[in-house]
């Protein structure tokens, strides 16, 4: 048995290698401890068990015991057959475990789609894979999975991964979804059937606005991620803009509708003629004119690299949406519609520049755009702006 730890910065890395049995359990223990005596302060342990292969019951104790002693232990890059162990005993349900992570390879591969997360690329004809930003956690992508399924079973057509990998030192998530392909790349292959895509579009939106989430559901306030996400940007704006910003969140009422929080026609997958959501991270619940006016931000008045992130050029991309919302107010008349949009784009201001909360690693010359932007787009027209928050009652679906 081979044991070794490594710190960085108050944490530290206790590395097993080889069979912890109960021949080795008293050596293990103490090579343990006078490893451990030598880091200084430890405000995390994580255990690596990627080259554990076997591990008894007084193996168990002995990380029993360390989960005692340190508040934050987690086991990492189980191997299935010692993993199977630690739930079978149920270690699973009282501390973190984790299993090893496949890895996969993405040379070569098509991409598809790109977002303030990650990447998604086709693996091939019936799997792509969601590829994360490098400072992403496994928390992060569980919490993904876990909202997909939450959609799922409440009503949902959403896609549901079957595997969280590794693409080198990332994190990804793949999804067997056979002859899909975005609805940005249906829009751009066949604009002739935009309309008919713009119908599909409203529809979704429709859908998830139509389901009521129970308040036993773990999916969480979109309302109050907004307001996370707003001061979260503070870094990047003056108080005086990031107040603004909270005036408008502070005015959406409140609600239990299902939303997305991201529907741009990329997070839109069209699999044998029917839509399928992808990219499910943000789902919240609340109004349904966060998840509207989310979508225009994306999908109209976009900052950032338009035709990389919604995967169409920007004329053809607000064609779609501006399509796809004449269908979801279908039966108000035209000043009726005109009003809603007006809330609409109310909201999309707060996006406009929230969604940087999304990474702290995006590049200087974007968030100098964002920046840049919100006198324009903002502050000169903040005596309009303030006025259509005062109307954001008035909103009610057919």
């Amino acid at each position: 048995m081979e044991i070794s730890v490594t710190t960085n910065k108050g944490q530290a890395v206790l590395s097993l290698k080889g069979r912890l049995d109960t021949a080795a359990t008293a050596q293990a223990v103490a090579d343990i401890d006078s490893q451990l005596a030598q880091c200084g302060p430890i405000n995390e342990l994580l255990c690596d068990a990627s080259e554990l292969v076997y591990i008894s019951s007084s193996g168990l104790r002995i990380l029993m015991g360390l989960a005692k002693r340190y508040n934050n232990f987690k086991v990492v890059e189980c191997k299935p057959a010692v993993y199977q162990v630690f739930d079978m005993t149920g270690f699973t349900k009282i501390m973190h475990i984790e299993k090893a992570l496949r890895h996969l390879s993405i040379e070569g591969c098509q991409i598809i789609g790109a977002g303030g997360v990650g990447k998604v690329y086709r693996l091939d004809d019936d799997t792509i894979i969601k590829v994360f930003r490098d400072e992403t956690t496994i928390e992060e992508v569980q919490n993904e999975v876990t909202m997909a399924k939450e959609a799922f079973v409440l009503g949902m057509p959403t896609a549901i991964s079957f595997d969280i990998v590794r693409v080198d030192n990332q994190l990804g998530l793949v999804y067997e979804l056979l002859n899909a392909d975005t609805m940005s790349y249906c829009v751009r292959r066949e604009p002739d059937r935009i309309d008919e895509y713009a119908r599909m579009y409203a529809q979704l939106f429709r859908q998830l606005h139509s389901i009521h989430v129970p308040l036993s559901s773990c999916i969480p306030s979109a309302l109050e991620n907004m307001v996370k996400a707003v001061k979260h940007i503070g870094r990047y704006f003056d108080t005086a803009k990031i107040d603004l910003l909270l005036r408008i969140v502070g005015s959406i009422p409140q609600d239990d509708r299902l939303l997305h929080c991201d529907l741009q026609s990329k997070n839109a997958m069209i699999q044998n003629g029917e839509p399928m959501l992808i990219d499910m991270g943000e789902v919240g619940y609340g109004h349904p004119l966060i998840d509207l006016g989310n979508s225009y931000s994306s999908m109209v008045t976009l900052l950032g690299d338009f035709e990389q992130i919604i995967g169409l050029p920007q004329s053809l991309a607000r064609e779609l949406w501006n399509r796809m919302i004449g269908y979801y107010f279908e039966g108000a008349d035209a000043v009726e519609q005109a009003h809603r949009i007006e809330q609409i784009w109310a909201i999309s201001i707060v996006r406009n520049f929230s969604w940087l909360a999304l990474s702290d690693s995006f590049p200087e010359d974007l968030i100098r755009q964002c920046q840049d932007a919100f006198d324009e787009r903002v502050v000169r027209h903040k005596d309009h702006l303030l006025a259509v928050c005062e109307t954001f009652g008035d909103f009610s679906l057919q």
